[in-house]
């Protein structure tokens, strides 16, 4: 398993997550040694990649990144892993089918997940149509996922949506990349600011026409270029 962990595929990956984390620290979007990323190894039946428990976002290198099965047993890694982090992970890796899995509390997404309607309103700005069609709320807290039972229902109530909105909670944004989750991560945070800030100014909010929103969801995810290109560029600032 070793080998494995130390291929060098496995190592861009556990470069690239570490990199994820220390810009979602950089963006404010960490909660101290709280919230995890993962990313499921291609090939490798249930096995993923995830950050340690007890390290800040800012702090983790590709070397603190440990290798975690479908079941969230440690299989290599010098940290231990915290055990929210394996029984959501694992469920929305091995039920949702999900290759990159980033779950977070980060405050305006987070906001909008007390509210009734739970999640943004993807007809408002244009940061928030990209994701029209393509999130889910979950209204149904339950506590802290401490057993297999509540990561599975999570997995199951975000269903083939590539983003869920935890009720009284966070969210969880997937991706086949990881550039391409941490984009739509960013993104979403600030959608979610914008609807925040115009609501918080007690004028009445302006939506587009749903077909239109749908129009922009399907430009942006036609051309991903600029997600591979703001993970570069995090890259050349962040190390």
């Amino acid at each position: 398993m070793n080998t494995l962990f130390q291929s060098s595929s496995v190592a861009a990956l556990r470069a690239d997550l570490s990199l994820a984390l220390r810009a979602a620290a950089h963006h404010g979007l960490g909660e101290g040694v709280c919230n995890h990323f993962s990313v499921a190894l291609p090939g490798q039946d249930g096995l993923f990649l995830l950050n340690p428990r007890g390290l800040m976002w800012d702090e983790v290198q590709a070397d603190d990144i440990v290798l975690v099965d479908a079941e969230g047993r440690k299989l290599a890694g010098r940290h231990e892993v915290e055990p929210t982090a394996m029984f959501i992970h694992a469920a929305i890796h091995r039920i949702a089918g999900k290759q990159c899995v980033l779950h977070t509390h980060m405050p305006y997404a987070t906001a909008l997940t007390l509210t009734e309607q739970r999640a943004p309103d993807t007809t408002l700005s244009q940061n928030a149509m990209r994701f029209h069609g393509r999130l889910v709320a979950d209204a149904h807290y339950n506590g802290l996922a401490l057993d297999s039972s509540e990561g599975e229902r999570i997995a199951r109530a975000m269903g083939s949506a590539d983003i869920a909105f935890l009720g009284n909670h966070g969210v969880v944004v997937c991706g086949e990349r990881i550039d391409y989750a941490y984009d739509d991560l960013f993104f979403l945070e600030r959608a979610c600011q914008a609807q925040v800030l115009a609501q918080a100014s007690g004028r009445p909010l302006v939506p587009v026409n749903p077909d239109m929103a749908a129009k922009v969801a399907g430009q942006m995810q036609s051309e991903r270029l600029q997600a591979t290109l703001f993970f570069q560029a995090l890259r050349r600032r962040l190390g």
